[in-house]
């Protein structure tokens, strides 16, 4: 294992010497516009850049890139696909240091398809685009519960208007291995050279609300119940917010709650289809939803455990 920054290019030539297949997976994922628009782009495009040019320096022939399903969007919060595929082309137009960012690396590592090695070989890429990625581990999930605990075990409110196909952790790693393989196998290889691809599973399209709620009711948890504001009204709160920010930035670092992004992100109707994956790479989710909820249910009850024993700590 070696650690590095992604920007280091003589560290990624290091890393990259005697390697047969690079799985880049590196990002900064800011859906909040915490981190700055340059930090966002140099680690998502430029750090994707140069680890390219590693591949290529170091002849490396195979690269298989974690996208995002915000490379394909949504734009806006009117936008509406259901069961979408790559044929169809959907492109997110958002200039959001991340989903830009993320669009334009993807753009990079599919251009890179064929260029030639140092050892005179040919460099292999492909893209994959997962959905909201969930089960254990997850900072989004764990950060979600932690807030709940200090609530009253009430759930704060993400996408009520979504409708989502998350993927579980698993299934979205096992996908990345089959890319791997078939960029090597001489009878996939042509069909998967130069491609991007969604990755989805069997969990029921739900909402961002409904999903959290599923994992974590075995522990108590709860919806919350509040009224919430219509989602053009949501939106135009999330501009407000953002223009509050903006005119306070030179006395005082203001984060909103929420922005456009989160609110277009969070609560979109927004599907996808993994039938291309399943068609050229292979791909059959291992992970059923059943199961994928046990494993992520009793990985939250972890975090409930865990969560009891720090405020028994504090108490004493």
């Amino acid at each position: 294992m070696l650690e590095g920054d992604i920007l280091d290019a003589q560290y990624l030539r290091r890393a990259c010497q005697g390697i047969s297949v690079v799985i880049h997976s590196a990002a900064v994922i800011d859906v909040m516009g915490e981190s700055p628009r340059e930090t966002v782009m140099d680690v998502n495009l430029k750090g994707t850049q140069k680890l390219l040019e590693a591949c290529v320096q170091a002849s490396v022939p195979a690269f298989i890139y974690t996208s995002s399903i915000e490379v394909a969007g949504p734009s806006s919060y009117k936008e509406i696909v259901v069961n979408g595929n790559e044929e169809e082309q959907h492109e997110n137009t958002s200039f959001h240091p991340y989903p830009y960012s993320k669009k334009m690396g993807e753009k990079a590592v599919l251009a890179a398809n064929g260029r030639t090695l140092k050892d005179g070989g040919t460099l292999l890429t492909c893209s994959l685009r997962p959905m909201y990625i969930y089960g254990e581990g997850s900072q989004f999930l764990s950060d979600t519960i932690i807030k709940a605990l200090k609530n009253n075990d009430i759930l704060g409110i993400v996408g009520k208007f979504s409708t989502a196909n998350p993927v579980y952790v698993s299934n979205a790693a096992w996908a990345h291995i089959l890319a791997a393989r078939g960029l090597r196998d001489p009878k996939k290889s042509p069909n998967i050279q130069g491609q991007f691809y969604y990755i989805s599973d069997d969990t029921p399209h739900q909402s961002y609300d409904d999903l959290n709620y599923n994992l974590s009711k075995k522990w108590g948890f709860h919806r919350d119940s509040r009224w919430v504001p219509p989602l053009p009204l949501l939106y135009w709160l999330g501009f407000l917010l953002e223009v509050v920010s903006f005119l306070l930035r030179p006395i005082y670092n203001y984060q909103p709650p929420f922005n456009r992004h989160l609110v277009t992100v969070s609560n979109t109707v927004f599907t996808f289809s993994y039938k291309k994956a399943q068609r050229d790479l292979g791909y059959e989710p291992p992970v059923s939803w059943e199961e994928a909820r046990e494993k992520t249910s009793e990985w939250i009850g972890s975090l409930v455990e865990q969560h009891k024993g720090t405020l028994n700590t504090k108490t004493q």
